[in-house]
C-alpha cells in the first residue's frame, strides 16, 4: 500500500499544527520544509505551521493551542467568552501553568502564568473552528481572577462583570464563593462585593 499523499495529509491535519503533530500524521521534515518553500505551509511560530488556503475565525486561538496544549483563556478574553463584559479585547489574555514558559509567537497575545497547583481549577474547553481545543476557565473562576488580578484591569472591571453574572438565570454566589476560597486573599473582597450587590 501507498504513503498517503502530502494533500491526504494535510487535509487530516487542522488549519494550525505542530510539527510533531506533522509527523505524527505522517509528514517528513523535508516535506514540511518543501510545503513552506512552496508557500502552502507558513511557519508562524517555532514548530507551529498553518496552512496557507485555510480559513478560520479563531485562527489565532488555533496557532496559541497548537504552540502550546495547556493554554487557557483567562481574564478580558474569557469575559468576553462568557459575554459577562462588553470591552473587545485587542489581545488574547492565556493563562499557562507557572511551571511552563510561553511559546514565542506573532500573536497578539499576553500570557499570565498562573500557579500549578490551581491551574486546572475552573479550567475547561472550547472547540474551536477545524475542531482543535482550547482551554477556557469557567465564569466563576475568571471573576475570581478577575478580581484576583484587579491592578491589570482594574477593580470597575471586574465589578461590572460580578453583577452581570450575578442578573444571569442560574448563577449561584455559592458556587463563586467555591471557587474564591482556593484563593484566600481574594475571598474577602468577593465576599464584599457579594454583599453589596445582594
Amino acid at each position: 500500500m501507498p504513503p498517503p499523499s502530502t494533500s491526504k495529509i494535510l487535509s487530516i491535519l487542522p488549519s494550525t499544527f505542530s510539527y510533531r503533530e506533522g509527523l505524527a500524521a505522517g509528514l517528513s521534515e523535508h516535506h514540511v520544509r518543501r510545503l513552506v518553500a512552496e508557500g502552502r505551509l507558513e511557519r508562524q511560530g517555532r514548530g507551529i505551521y498553518q496552512q496557507a488556503d485555510a480559513f478560520s475565525t479563531d485562527e489565532d486561538l488555533s496557532l496559541i493551542a497548537a504552540a502550546a496544549p495547556d493554554a487557557t483563556l483567562c481574564l478580558l478574553s474569557a469575559l468576553a467568552r462568557h459575554d459577562l463584559t462588553d470591552r473587545i479585547p485587542s489581545r488574547f489574555d492565556v493563562a499557562l501553568p507557572r511551571s511552563r514558559r510561553p511559546p514565542k509567537l506573532r500573536t497578539p497575545v499576553i500570557w499570565h502564568r498562573f500557579a500549578d497547583e490551581t491551574f486546572a481549577l475552573g479550567r475547561g474547553q472550547v472547540t474551536l473552528d477545524g475542531g482543535r481545543q482550547i482551554g477556557l476557565y469557567s465564569p466563576e473562576r475568571t471573576l475570581v481572577d478577575v478580581f484576583r488580578i484587579r491592578h491589570l484591569e482594574g477593580a470597575d472591571l471586574a465589578h461590572a462583570s460580578l453583577k452581570r453574572w450575578l442578573r444571569r438565570r442560574g448563577s449561584q454566589p455559592a458556587d463563586l464563593l467555591a471557587v474564591a476560597r482556593q484563593f484566600p486573599r481574594t475571598e474577602g473582597v468577593i465576599r464584599q462585593a457579594l454583599e453589596v450587590l445582594l
